[in-house]
């Protein structure tokens, strides 16, 4: 018998006492299908407060007293979900899509599994995004060597307490369309700084000579690849965590030598692969990750009620 836990007619706002459950779940989850279920900034928000207004919802599904399930969403984005491996093929999942399309409209199944392709044809979903996790090892491309920069341009690190509202600017001007990372403001990036990962050493800015930010690489460091390849060992990987060039630059041809600046300083650090994430329509950022060397290793995609069934 299942039983909807805390909040059980409705979502709860943040996790209080079942975060430690939760990401016990998540393990069993990650194990089992070799892909995380719910995205690093879902997990990142467990142990705020309940009832905090930046804690995410939250939808718990029980089973005998114990987690059997759990759907989670941040604002207006998609819900995303996660079933007990061994609870499976009980129509927990179809329960948990049905409430979280209730709620959000829209869910994330992370990896794109045949299990959740199929769950989502049975609940009449198709395809709306899709998020490709691409990635690039020692021998799938060129030499990471300096490349030659446009005149006047010069690439330097971040500089913490000063160059916060010139980065802002620049990626909200980049990332206008972007559902998730158009929206980062001040609060989100000191957030994003108090991280552990945080390093302002491979946080890279493109400035002209009058020290004006054309464009940024970003880097991040993993000390446990989360979806490493059939056999192969979960060791550190890097990411081009996030990638622009400001779109009202005058100087063009920056793509190229931020790439390299950000792929130099994580071969630096030892780290052979490096992945990242990119819409999978993104026809501009494709060309320049594979003109690179990096491949499609995985896809996140967000499924929606499809056209006829609206």
């Amino acid at each position: 018998m299942s039983t909807f836990g805390p909040g059980a007619t409705g979502w709860q706002r943040g996790l209080g006492d079942a975060a430690d459950e939760a990401r016990e779940l998540l393990e069993l989850v990650a194990a089992a299908d070799g892909v995380a279920a719910l995205s690093g900034h879902i997990v990142a928000a467990f142990d705020l407060p309940a009832g905090s207004a930046e804690a995410d919802d939250y939808l718990l599904l029980r089973s005998d007293g114990r987690l059997a399930g759990i759907a989670a969403a941040h604002g207006s984005d998609p819900a995303e979900l996660a079933v007990h491996p061994a609870r499976r093929r009980a129509g927990l999942g179809t329960e948990l899509v049905q409430r979280a399309l209730t709620r959000s409209g829209a869910v994330w199944a992370h990896g794109d599994l045949p299990q959740a392709q199929a769950l989502a044809a049975r609940a009449g979903l198709a395809p709306s995004r899709t998020l490709l996790q691409m990635r690039r090892g020692k021998s799938d491309g060129p030499p990471v060597v300096a490349a030659a920069l446009p005149e006047g341009v010069r690439i330097r690190t971040f500089v913490v307490g000063q160059d916060e509202e010139a980065f802002l600017g620049v990626n909200a001007r980049a990332f206008a369309w972007h559902p998730e990372q158009g929206r980062l403001d001040r609060a989100g990036l000191e957030r994003e700084f108090a991280e552990d990962w945080f390093d302002a050493a491979g946080f890279f800015l493109a400035v002209d000579g009058n020290d004006r930010v054309l464009g940024f690489h970003w880097t991040k460091v993993h000390p446990v690849d989360g979806t490493p390849s059939p056999g192969a060992e979960a060791g550190p990987i890097g990411e081009i965590y996030v990638l622009a060039v400001d779109p009202e630059s005058p100087v063009r041809g920056l793509g190229g030598p931020l790439t390299e600046a950000g792929l130099r300083y994580l071969a630096e650090r030892g780290l052979d692969t490096v992945m990242l994430y990119v819409e999978g329509d993104n026809t501009a950022a494709l060309k320049l990750y594979r003109r690179f060397g990096f491949q499609t290793h995985l896809a996140d995609v967000v499924y929606s009620p499809s056209a006829q069934d609206q």
